[in-house]
């Protein structure tokens, strides 16, 4: 008996010692450093070709007139972001960056963008992201609502008079779809999805086929990790799901070289979406770099598909 209980005891430690491991490596943010970096590029050799351009972004961005602002989430946490007014009574892009990234970052050319296209903008920290308090990454699940309460930020400072777009890139992507599975404000016109994912199961799943370590035996304690650390239910709701009932208009976006999220789950995310939609492959884009390999055709796209908006 005392070895089947100990037996027992290690099994148990080992679990909680996995699922802890897991959550932390896909979940957890510690407490942010300041980048060394004055302009700081996502890691990977697919953005080494478009440092120099990324760096002029986010310092145009950094240079023209623009307003820090904040909010205070449903859970309590100060989230913050930074408003780009193109003209008084432009449209808003609400702008949503990826996972473990940063507003001025992920959405660099976000601004300028938005600019050619006569939009106001708002790009935000995610919560655990930049300045935004927290220490959980939830993959959009609770993300989503942060997003709705930005949204509402915005009708309750300017009203009726300006319509509203919720835009992401990879994570933000999936925030923004999910976002649009919620009571929006009625200004709320149409979602923009770049490089997202149909569900964090999926997405996390891949990730570790990327480990060339078996998902089927992985996942459940990332799954269980998220659930014991971060009281967060993964599977509480996914992209793919609320697509199928969407009524806002959304275009996706994703290259077709995309080596993080694979371009075959946008598709998947525009064949189950039940509204106006329309879906723009871009050729031998890597991960979020649609717009930086082919900027104009992402602009016409966008004219084409106004929302509502001339």
């Amino acid at each position: 008996m005392m070895v089947f209980g100990i037996a027992v005891a290690a099994v148990t430690v080992l679990f909680f010692v996995i699922t802890f491991c897991c959550f932390c490596m896909a979940f957890y943010a510690p407490k942010k450093k300041a980048p060394k970096e004055e302009c700081h590029i996502p890691p990977g050799r697919v953005y080494e070709p478009y440092r120099d351009t990324m760096v002029a972004w986010m310092k145009e961005a950094r240079a023209l007139p623009h307003e820090e602002v904040s909010i205070t989430s449903f859970d309590g946490l100060t989230l913050y972001g930074k408003y780009y007014e193109c003209a008084p009574d432009a449209p808003i892009e609400l702008m949503m960056h990826g996972y473990r990234g940063a507003a001025e970052r992920d959405l660099c050319g976000g601004v300028q963008r938005a600019f050619a296209l006569g939009r106001s903008v708002l790009i935000v920290d995610q919560r655990a992201c930049g300045k935004s308090e927290g220490r959980v990454i939830t993959f959009g699940i609770r993300e989503r609502f942060d997003c709705t309460a930005w949204a509402n930020y915005l009708y309750t400072r300017f009203g009726d008079s300006r319509k509203i777009i919720l835009t992401g890139i990879s994570m933000g992507a999936a925030t923004v779809m999910l976002a649009a599975g919620l009571p929006l404000p009625p200004t709320v016109v149409g979602v923009l999805a770049d490089c997202g994912y149909t569900s964090a199961k999926e997405i996390i799943q891949k990730v570790i086929r990327d480990m060339h370590l078996p998902p089927k035996l992985l996942y459940p304690f990332v799954k269980w990790g998220a659930r014991i650390y971060g009281r967060l239910d993964v599977e509480e709701a996914a992209p793919i799901e609320v697509m199928r009932t969407c009524s806002l208009p959304i275009i996706f976006f994703h290259g077709d070289d995309d080596a993080y999220v694979p371009c075959e789950m946008s598709v998947q995310n525009y064949n189950a979406c039940a509204a106006e939609k329309r879906l723009v492959i871009v050729p031998n884009a890597g991960h979020g770099l649609s717009y930086m390999l082919d900027g104009e055709g992402y602009l016409q796209a966008l004219r084409e598909f106004h929302y509502g908006i001339r």
